[in-house]
């Protein structure tokens, strides 16, 4: 089921909201509540994979338990590989086949695999569970707890990576205190704001985008122009579809009186690479760091295994985010980049703030096309079009400068000028009723758009 749909927005939130206040009384009956209709949300897309996602809660639930009473087994090494395993099989036993087949020369057919949503999601979720009941910094906690936790229906698809101490003590509280109210409007904006993004910004790149990456995806060369227009629109493009979902995220679970770690914080102000990731997804950025970067050696060993550190954990970043060659490529790119931002920061190395943000975007930028292109072959080639060699010009490909100049204008605007999304919510809008106004305005335009039945999957539903 998709937020940007309205089966959602007109069916399933208005039942959430409404079953979930008259039960609110009763914890144990807001939480089987809760429960219920995220299993209704996640099986309404595939109800086959309603059974893993059921399955999953419980096993990494069980061993977590057990291994508080038999701590000498390793039962927290079972979970972890059995976490691992699930979205191994998923997610990349085609990957490892095709590769395996192509260093021997071989031809391989691809299996029929069903990519279940959210798996990258809820087991590093289950996993990170698993490695601080180990380190002996996580409590037991009631079933029901434990499975609300993983499957709360707001970030069960694509996040943000919620830690179990940021979040199941607050099934404790009760929604219908003070904050009620406040709650709900600042989550209501939350979500428009996120739809917004989604739907009439996102969504409007992507037809600027998809057209430019599948003449490269066929093997042709764009001209430059083209090349770097379809590079822009894509990181545009993602980063409203992706913050947009997170947007929508926290204001749903807020209007359950519930708190989500923010994931965005103005990335593309970044003034360097290590900047940027300290304000890109930031739940998965963390969990990257605690979870891999740290046990790989972290900064605790020297300047070269720091480095190391960063590369490897980018690398398993890059795969984490798809299975294919150009993903490990991006992370890759991404790791060395922060290895020599480290190397120049200990060499007391320094830009103008304007030299280092276009130098830092410029990167960023070229470095989305290896996360967008349809392979590797794809992404090269759409590489050297950026550098050159390919002899278009803005228009050769169906491509409106007008439109795209417009479009981008606004696009930037919002990225760049102004208060972030949390901003807004948090410190504007209940002492604004203007702004309260715009958003019903900007909520009957997103109706109006969904209502055409043309509503684009998030990017992130593929993770």
């Amino acid at each position: 089921m998709l937020f940007n749909s309205q089966v959602f927005l007109i069916v399933f939130l208005p039942i959430i909201l409404v079953g979930y206040y008259l039960v609110s009384a009763n914890r144990a009956y807001r939480i089987w509540f809760l429960i219920i209709g995220s299993f209704v949300f996640y099986g309404y897309w595939d109800i086959r994979l309603v059974p893993l996602l059921a399955g999953s809660i419980a096993l990494n639930w069980t061993l977590a338990n057990a291994h508080r009473r038999w701590p000498q087994l390793p039962l927290i090494l079972l979970g972890i590989s059995a976490n691992l395993l699930v979205i191994g099989i998923f997610k990349y036993a085609n990957f490892a086949s095709d590769s395996i087949a192509w260093f021997l020369g071989a031809e391989q057919q691809r299996w029929s695999i069903v990519l279940p949503l959210g798996i990258s999601f809820f087991t590093f979720q289950q996993i990170s569970y698993l490695v601080d009941t180990a380190r002996g910094v996580s409590r037991r906690y009631r079933f029901e707890e434990y499975a609300l936790y993983v499957c709360f229906f707001p970030q069960l698809i694509a996040g943000p990576i919620v830690r179990h101490n940021e979040l199941i003590f607050q099934f404790d509280r009760n929604p219908k205190h003070r904050d009620l109210y406040e709650n709900l409007s600042r989550g209501a904006i939350l979500l428009v704001i996120g739809l917004v993004k989604k739907v009439l910004v996102a969504d409007q790149l992507a037809l600027v985008a998809d057209p430019l990456f599948a003449v490269a995806g066929l093997g042709n060369s764009l001209g430059v122009v083209d090349a770097w227009i379809a590079s822009i629109a894509f990181g545009l493009q993602i980063y409203f579809d992706f913050s947009g979902y997170s947007d929508m995220a926290i204001g749903l679970a807020l209007m359950l009186g519930l708190h989500l770690p923010v994931n965005f914080n103005a990335p593309y102000r970044a003034l360097s690479v290590r900047e940027f990731w300290r304000r890109w997804h930031l739940t998965l950025s963390r969990f990257l760091r605690d979870y891999v970067f740290i046990s790989v050696g972290g900064s605790r060993a020297g300047s070269t295994r720091h480095m190391m550190a960063l590369i490897i954990t980018m690398l398993l970043g890059g795969l984490w985010h798809g299975a294919g060659w150009n993903f490990v490529v991006w992370g890759g790119m991404h790791g060395i980049a922060l290895a020599v931002n480290h190397l120049w920061t200990r060499a007391g190395g320094k830009l103008g703030r304007l030299p280092a943000w276009l130098a830092t975007m410029s990167f960023i930028f070229t470095t989305w096309v290896f996360f967008r292109a349809e392979s590797f072959s794809a992404a090269v080639t759409h590489i050297w079009s950026m550098v050159g060699s390919g002899i278009g010009v803005a228009g050769d490909n169906g491509v409106n400068v007008v439109d795209v100049a417009w479009l981008f204008s606004v696009a930037a605007l919002i990225a760049l000028v102004g208060p972030t999304s949390q901003e807004i919510a948090r410190e504007h809008v209940v002492s604004k009723p203007a702004l309260a106004a715009l958003g019903a305005l900007a909520m009957a335009a997103v109706f109006l758009q969904v209502g055409g039945g043309t509503n684009a999957e998030f990017i992130y539903f593929q993770f």
